[in-house]
C-alpha cells in the first residue's frame, strides 16, 4: 500500500479524534439553545473557568490569594495540600452547579421573554465576567491539568499497523480516551433526554415555554439544570483539552472552533453535534493534507470549518439534523 495513501488515513483517523474534541464543546451550545432558546457565548469560557476551577483544587490554592495578598499586605497561596483527581472533579462539578444557580437567579431570570438578542449580549457580558473572575480567583498563569488520563503515542495500534502495513499510525491515547468518553456522554444525554421525567420535561420546554408551564414545570428548575449539564459537559472539554494544551486563556477560544460544527450538525440536535464536529475534525485535516500544504501553503486548518460552514449556511442553514422552520405569514 502507498506511504501517501497511509498517510492519508492516519491523518483522517487523527481527524476524527480531533472532531470529537470539537464535538465535546458544541454539546454545551446545544443543551442550553435547546431548552432556551439562548446561544450561549460564554461555553468556552465555562470550559476555561471549569478547567481552572478543577486545577485550583486539586493543587489546594487559594482562591483570590492574588486579590487577598494585596488588600491585607498576606502572602498566602496554597492551604498546604493536594486533593486526589476524583474528588477534585466532583467539588468542581458542584462548583458549576452553583455557578448554573446564580447564572439563573441574577442573569436569565430577569430576562423571561426578551428578544434573542437581548439574551445573546447577556451572554457575551457573562462570558467576558467568567473570564476576569476565573483570572482573579486563580490567576492567568499557564496551568498544567493531569488526572491521570493516559497521553502519548497508543503503542498496540502503532505495532499493529506498523506489521500489517509497514507503517505505524501515530494515535494519542489521550484522543481515544476523549472519543469514549464523548460517546458515553452522548449516550447519556440522549438516555436522560428520552427516559427520564427531567428530560421529558426539558424536551417540552424547549418545544413550548408557556404550554410547559401550563402543566406545572418550572422553567426555573429546567433552566438550573440544563445550565449545570451544559457545565458539566464545559468541565468534560476543559479536562480534555486542558490535558492536551495545558490550562490557558486561549482555552477559551475553542467555542469559536465549535460553531462550525454547531452550525453543520444543528443548533437543537445532540447527534448533530458529534456528526458535525467529527465532519469538521476529518476534512480540515484531510484538505490540508490533500491540498492546502500541496497547493495552498498550508494553514487551511484556521479557515477551513469556517467556509465550509458558510456553504451549509447557504444550502442548508438548518444543519444537517437541524429542524426546518417554516414561517407562514
Amino acid at each position: 500500500m502507498p506511504d501517501q495513501l497511509l498517510f492519508g488515513m492516519e491523518v483522517a483517523l487523527n481527524g476524527l479524534m480531533a472532531g470529537v474534541m470539537y464535538s465535546l464543546v458544541a454539546l454545551g451550545f446545544v443543551l442550553i439553545f435547546k431548552a432556551s432558546g439562548i446561544f450561549n457565548y460564554a461555553q468556552g469560557v465555562m470550559a476555561l473557568f471549569a478547567a481552572m476551577t478543577l486545577v485550583g483544587i486539586q493543587n489546594g490554592q487559594v482562591p483570590f490569594a492574588h486579590l487577598i495578598n494585596a488588600t491585607f499586605g498576606t502572602s498566602i497561596h496554597h492551604f498546604g495540600w493536594q486533593v486526589p483527581a476524583l474528588l477534585a472533579i466532583l467539588l468542581t462539578v458542584v462548583v458549576m452547579a452553583a455557578f448554573a444557580w446564580a447564572v439563573n437567579r441574577f442573569v436569565f431570570r430577569h430576562l423571561v421573554n426578551q428578544e434573542p438578542i437581548i439574551l445573546f449580549m447577556a451572554t457575551i457580558g457573562l462570558a467576558y465576567f467568567l473570564e476576569g473572575v476565573a483570572d482573579l480567583m486563580w490567576g492567568a498563569e499557564i496551568k498544567k491539568l493531569d488526572v491521570g488520563l493516559p497521553q502519548g503515542i497508543n503503542t498496540l495500534i502503532d505495532e499493529t499497523t506498523f506489521n500489517a502495513f509497514g507503517y505505524g499510525f501515530f494515535i494519542d491515547n489521550l484522543d481515544i480516551v476523549a472519543t469514549i468518553i464523548a460517546g458515553l456522554l452522548v449516550a447519556g444525554l440522549v438516555i436522560f433526554s428520552q427516559y427520564t421525567k427531567q428530560g421529558r420535561a426539558l424536551r417540552a420546554v424547549a418545544d413550548d415555554h408557556q404550554a410547559a408551564l401550563s402543566v406545572g414545570i418550572s422553567l426555573n428548575y429546567i433552566w438550573v439544570l440544563v445550565w449545570s449539564i451544559a457545565g458539566f459537559v464545559a468541565l468534560v472539554a476543559g479536562i480534555m483539552w486542558g490535558t492536551k494544551s495545558g490550562v490557558q486563556f486561549s482555552l477559551s477560544l475553542i467555542a469559536l472552533k465549535a460553531l462550525p460544527v454547531l452550525m453543520l450538525g444543528g443548533f437543537t440536535s445532540i447527534p448533530g453535534a458529534i456528526v458535525g464536529g467529527l465532519i469538521i475534525g476529518v476534512g480540515e485535516k484531510l484538505f490540508e493534507f490533500l491540498i492546502g500544504a500541496p497547493f495552498l501553503g498550508g494553514a487551511t486548518e484556521n479557515w477551513f470549518a469556517y467556509v465550509l460552514a458558510l456553504i451549509f449556511l447557504v444550502f442548508r442553514p438548518q444543519g444537517l439534523f437541524g429542524e426546518k422552520i417554516i414561517e407562514r405569514v
